[in-house]
């Protein structure tokens, strides 16, 4: 099986039983508003690295297309330099499960997405790409330890998915009155 078809299977598998009434298209309700973002970000992911570069900025999450989409705008500064992009979140009613696709504001491509759903509390979206020109797994995990305070962490796979190294944790607090 090549990584693509592993990946779709996974996502397949994930889903919620055909019967089951879960309504998921509301998953992301809770992030809708303006958020102070701090971001550590893995300078060479998959190298042995360790050294991590550090932004800070906002990120804003908006419902569009009837809640059927977000749309996330992530501006964050650093002594690294500067990040702009949005990540797009589309529902699909026939899986009951999420789609997430990035896209950097300096070269406008879209990444791979990465799709999955969440299950107590907890999103979990699995995809795959390629970093330096060799297939990766991605991993991306959502997760709220209180009201007003979210976790993101990317995390790459070179081996199938047996060992995962993070390489993008973002930690989001809400604005008050957003």
């Amino acid at each position: 099986m090549r990584l693509r078809e592993v990946v779709y299977v996974c996502a397949l598998s994930c889903a919620p039983a055909m019967g089951a009434e879960v309504d998921a298209q509301h998953d992301f309700d809770f992030e809708f508003g303006t958020w102070k973002t701090h971001v550590s970000r893995l300078a060479h992911p998959l190298s042995g690295s360790k050294e991590w570069i550090d932004l800070d900025g906002t990120s804003v999450v908006r419902s569009i297309m009837d809640g059927r989409a977000n749309l996330v705008e992530l501006d964050v500064t650093g002594p690294s330099g500067h990040i702009a992009g949005i990540s797009l979140r589309l529902y699909s009613p026939d899986t009951r499960q999420w789609s997430l696709n990035y896209a950097n504001l300096r070269n406008g491509a879209l990444t791979a997405s990465v799709i999955g759903a969440f299950s107590n509390g907890r999103g979990e979206f699995f995809g795959a790409d390629t970093l330096d020109g060799k297939s990766v797994f991605v991993r991306f995990v959502i997760t709220c330890p209180a009201p007003d305070v979210c976790h993101f962490e990317q995390a790459f796979s070179n081996d199938g998915g047996k060992t995962w190294e993070a390489n993008w944790i973002a930690t989001d607090t809400r604005v008050k009155n957003s």
